[in-house]
């Protein structure tokens, strides 16, 4: 499978993403936030508006670009009074230096950062913020540690545990990325963030991961089924609603 298969499979699932992903938070934006000049906010990469939502929730003053037609539709259907464009972190629909801060929830990875550097350092402000934020599995504790093993890399990858993350993240600021000349040097700060989940709905959630929308359709329901089976077999998974150890990493820069 090649990056843009993978970058471009979420739209087929737009709405099972806008139903299963969870939210970011708020403890993570106010302090992806804190250091921004002002409280206009970009969403860049905004899917179906996870993160612009929390965004609202703290005062932000938001606008939400996303390239995928399936997810920006959900995302003017959940969020209407947001202003969502379309648009890519290649070429953002924006003036020069017209936003406070540009925020990316669970998307900074895929973006060519080569182009999109140059791109998001135009349309900041002096003294700007530039954070990435990822929900991450909290892999020290047992039975999400035993889970990461249970479901393989493409349910739960690089990035989407505390133990991959840091290490995932840390080299996204560096000198190939075309970003060290225009931001100061990146700061990794991780915030609780526990979801309630079933079984069921977990499953839910991992079966929107980009390894595994593109699977071959057997493939991806045998790797599903092993999912549930562990969560059905586990005292703290099998009955009913639990929570599902998370955090929300953020990676933030500042515009020179």
């Amino acid at each position: 499978m090649t990056e843009q298969s993978l970058r471009s499979s979420f739209g087929g699932a737009a709405a099972a993403y806008a139903e299963h992903r969870p939210d970011y938070a708020q403890a993570a934006v106010r302090w992806a936030l804190e250091a921004a000049p002002g409280r206009r906010v970009l969403d860049l990469g905004a899917g179906t508006g996870k993160l612009s939502a929390t965004l609202v929730a703290v005062g932000a003053d938001v606008v939400a670009v996303e390239p995928d037609p399936a997810m920006l539709a959900e995302l003017c259907r959940t969020l209407p009074a947001v202003r969502a464009l379309p648009g890519s972190a290649e070429a953002i629909p924006l003036p020069d230096a017209s936003v406070d801060a540009v925020l990316a929830g669970n998307a900074l990875h895929w973006f060519d950062m080569a182009v999109a550097g140059a791109e998001i350092a135009r349309i900041l402000a002096p003294g700007g913020i530039l954070a990435g934020l990822w929900n991450i599995l909290d892999d020290r504790v047992d039975w999400v540690a035993e889970l990461e093993r249970v479901s393989g890399s493409a349910a739960i990858g690089p990035r989407d545990t505390l133990g991959s993350w840091r290490a995932a993240t840390a080299g996204m600021l560096v000198p190939n990325s075309g970003l060290v000349a225009r931001f100061g040097s990146a700061e990794q700060v991780e915030f609780p963030h526990g979801q309630r989940r079933t079984a069921e709905s977990l499953v839910a959630t991992l079966a929107t991961r980009a390894g595994m929308l593109v699977m071959p359709a057997q493939q991806r329901d045998d790797t599903l089924g092993r999912i549930r089976a562990f969560l059905e077999s586990r005292p703290e998974t099998a009955h009913g609603e639990f929570t599902l150890p998370m955090l929300t990493g953020v990676l933030r820069a500042r515009r020179r």
